[in-house]
């Protein structure tokens, strides 16, 4: 793992909503439960595989027991009796950017069961920029999951821009895949 974990908070208290800004992971010796995966149909599957799978489940279908949050380098699960640390793909980070016209919430580690957006199911244009290079890491028409977010895999230790369109309106987010920082982006605003 890229950094040990800072705070001895219960997993099961980080995971029960968007976690926000300061609040670290207490999955420093995490138990590794396969039963936890294999109960939720997902043995088999590594970090990045759960990640994908879960974000585009529809918000009716998402599992209301496990608890999933993506941090810069692992992803934590928790069904309030077993807990679980899977590392992220080496050289890779999840952003999940929920842009919104009117109403957004605070969050700072995205939760894949339970974070919220205000656009679901809506077709967006996404352009994700490295500031340092200047390279477009991702530039195409989606639609947003049901929850309201998109979610994109991007290098490690970058700062870029991320410019959403929908509907004739445009919105931009500044945001950073370094050690610690978000990976739920919900400042991004269409107007």
């Amino acid at each position: 793992m890229k950094r040990p974990a800072l705070a001895a908070v219960s997993l099961s208290l980080l995971l029960t909503a968007c976690v926000p800004a300061g609040m670290e992971s207490a999955s420093e010796g995490a138990a590794t439960d396969s039963g936890l995966l294999a109960e939720h149909q997902l043995d088999g599957l590594d970090a990045a595989g759960i990640i994908d799978h879960l974000d585009q489940l529809d918000v009716a279908e998402r599992p209301a027991d496990l608890m999933a949050s993506v941090r810069q380098d692992e992803l934590l699960l928790s069904d309030g009796a077993s807990e679980l640390s899977l590392e992220l793909p080496e050289g890779r980070s999840y952003l999940s950017i929920a842009p919104y016209l009117k109403q957004t919430h605070e969050c700072y580690y995205h939760s894949l069961t339970t974070c919220l957006g205000e656009l679901g199911d809506e077709t967006v244009t996404v352009k994700i920029t490295d500031d340092a290079t200047g390279e477009t890491l991702v530039d195409e028409r989606t639609e947003t999951f049901s929850n309201g977010f998109a979610g994109f895999w991007v290098p490690d230790d970058i700062q870029g821009t991320i410019q959403i369109s929908h509907d004739g309106r445009t919105g931009t987010a500044d945001f950073s895949t370094a050690d610690g920082k978000a990976t739920c982006i919900t400042d991004l605003q269409l107007s």
